[in-house]
């Protein structure tokens, strides 16, 4: 019987460790994840800053952001984000493409809610 408490216990242990350790990550919150550019005109300027917080408790570290398509360029800070502090993740689209565009954006990172998709869609015009 002994036995069994102990075993009892040590899995009990085992969760809640588990569970500090879930809560000691990073974790990405970002203002907004859609942006619409609306009407853009060709070869015009196509740029977004998706702004985010490092609300976890451990420092963010963004390994990968990935486009769903080439005409779509994201930049972003190789450095840590400390938590409580802010980082951004830029877009650019490029707007030689004409017609209407909707585009994702994975961003790939150490924080518990990875990954995390970001969106910008709009029309590329030649005229009204």
């Amino acid at each position: 019987m002994y036995k069994y408490f102990i075993l009892f216990i040590m899995i009990l242990s085992s969760f809640q460790l588990e569970g500090q350790e879930h809560k000691a990550q990073a974790e990405m919150m970002f203002k907004d994840t859609l942006h619409i550019f609306g009407k853009i005109w060709y070869q015009g300027n196509a740029e977004y800053d998706f702004v985010f917080k490092n609300t976890g408790k451990l420092p963010l570290i963004i390994s990968d952001v990935k486009s769903s398509c080439g005409c779509t360029v994201p930049e972003w800070s190789k450095e840590p984000v400390l938590p409580k502090e802010k980082g951004v993740i830029k877009v650019k689209y490029d707007t030689k493409r004409i017609g209407e565009f909707y585009k994702i954006i994975t961003v790939y990172s150490n924080a518990l809610n990875s990954p995390v998709k970001l969106y910008v869609q709009g029309n590329v015009r030649v005229t009204d």
